[in-house]
């Protein structure tokens, strides 16, 4: 293994297979360990890669780490369901408020909020749907533009129709006829799973910002002001995605055993994008892609209802923006189509940029990066030298130790003092107890404040905001 210093927290390595790229500072790139660069080396055996790298919030995966970009070109190239990820489409969404952080400081609002919200937003793993009047073919197929007028609050202002026009993606397109193979089943759970926020890392969380001085033009052009109370949404494709994603693993794995190809790791599967194979998983993606994104406007939506059970029925609280950070997506980059793999990885697109939504066309779009329990998530706007990144930036912190590793290790009087219980700032849990989610807490993840420094230091992107948690929902 060789490795090459670019400077500027940009490091180049070369492996067995192939070439690395890796956005760390040296805090975080000498916590990384060897089995990353194995299971880099492992990807980098798929024919025709054009750029690998990883975010430094990368690790061990399945198949793939968390963190990676992997780009093939359209052409001639490979798709990777591995290289996707289990959980499609999961991804960020912010709603901004017109509260400040003083409007709410007293602990008993906060709980308020936080059980109000639950009465709308199901927090069980195995949870269902309120929305039965959603039809699960049109979410698939159209996104949000699928979705009954009543649960679209901007529908009938169709100049300023935020719910579509604030947002990465509001309808993917594929070819349909690749629903007819899917099962009965799997339309009935994805039918109970509509605004459902599962669990895991998943999450609803209520926060406030403090706007970053540098940036303070673009965050006033978004709409944010310091102490503005926001809300931010993580959540993904749930059963569709979920149950999607072991079946492509499993036939792309019988398709490779016919045509004689053999890796060392048998989670690690790709076909041709031009392959029957290939073209399938696509479009199937982009339907989880699909579901994913009208699941979060739906989580959101369910905030919106309980919250205005609190401050009224006039209360609005309108998208910032929504992004993904597991999937596949065709993207002209070095004037062509290329197909960009983000794992893990979050689009941040610069001012200017052609693939900007058109309403953030002038600033760069808003790019989501959740923190853990107890420490801050942040805002950030892309930079011209994330080009040479693909325009990928972390997803988060990044965990550092298993879910097993940090129920033996941390104490739930660590979890306590990490998220200030007792005290005026603590963030207030939905949960009774806390040792149901240790698993979840601060220590569990990497310090996303040195996560952010490595991006920054890049030149990948800038932040615009840091935001702090006051109160937070998990799944069960």
């Amino acid at each position: 293994m060789m490795l090459k210093d670019h400077g500027k927290n940009h490091k180049e390595i070369t492996l067995t297979n192939g070439n690395l790229h890796v956005f760390a500072n040296d805090e975080v790139f000498e916590q990384l360990g060897d089995q990353v660069y194995v299971m880099a080396d492992n990807n980098l055996q798929i024919p025709r890669n054009q750029y690998m790298s990883y975010t430094p919030d990368a690790h061990v995966g399945i198949g793939t780490c968390i963190g990676t970009t992997a780009v093939w070109n359209m052409r001639d190239g490979f798709v990777s369901p591995s290289i996707v990820g289990s959980d499609i489409g999961c991804g960020m969404r912010v709603h901004l408020t017109p509260l400040t952080k003083g409007d709410i400081q007293d602990k008993k609002l906060r709980r308020k909020m936080v059980d109000s919200i639950e009465k709308y937003v199901p927090t069980a793993e195995r949870g269902h749907s309120h929305y039965k009047n959603i039809r699960v073919e049109k979410v698939v197929t159209e996104g949000i533009h699928g979705l009954p007028h009543k649960y679209v609050p901007d529908h009938y202002t169709p100049r300023d129709r935020r719910s579509v026009t604030h947002v990465e993606t509001a309808k993917f397109e594929y070819n349909h006829d690749y629903l007819d193979g899917i099962d009965d089943k799997m339309w009935a759970r994805a039918w109970q799973q509509v605004g459902t926020l599962g669990g895991g890392n998943h999450f609803v969380e209520i926060q406030s910002i403090e706007i970053r001085e540098e940036k303070r033009n673009i965050a006033e052009q978004w709409g944010l002001f310091d102490g503005q109370v926001i809300v931010m949404v993580h959540s993904g494709s749930r059963a569709w995605g979920g149950m999607l994603a072991p079946k492509f693993i499993k036939d792309f794995r019988k398709a490779m055993e016919l045509w004689g190809v053999q890796t060392p790791d048998r989670n690690l599967v790709f076909a041709p994008i031009n392959s029957e194979e290939g073209q399938r998983y696509i479009s199937l993606m982009y339907s989880a892609l699909n579901y994913a994104v009208v699941n979060r406007h739906m989580l959101a939506y369910g905030v919106r209802e309980g919250l205005k059970e609190v401050f009224g029925s006039e209360f609005e609280m309108p998208v910032l923006y929504d992004l993904m950070h597991n999937y596949a997506l065709k993207e002209f980059h070095r004037k062509q189509p290329m197909l960009v793999h983000r794992k893990g990885a979050t689009r941040a697109l610069p001012a200017g940029h052609f693939l900007n939504a058109k309403a953030y066309k002038a600033t760069g779009h808003p790019a989501l990066i959740p923190g853990s329990m107890g420490t801050s998530s942040y805002i950030m706007v892309g930079e011209e030298p994330g080009e040479k990144n693909f325009y990928s930036i972390c997803h988060g912190a990044g965990r550092i130790r298993s879910r097993r590793a940090t129920k033996e290790l941390v104490s739930v009087d660590q979890f306590k003092s990490s998220i200030k219980v007792g005290t005026d700032d603590e963030v207030i849990v939905n949960h009774r107890t806390l040792e149901s989610i240790l698993d979840e807490c601060p220590q569990a993840y990497k310090d996303v404040d040195q996560i952010i420094d490595s991006v920054v230091g890049a030149g990948l992107a800038s932040v615009v905001a840091e935001c702090k948690p006051l109160a937070v929902l998990k799944g069960v």
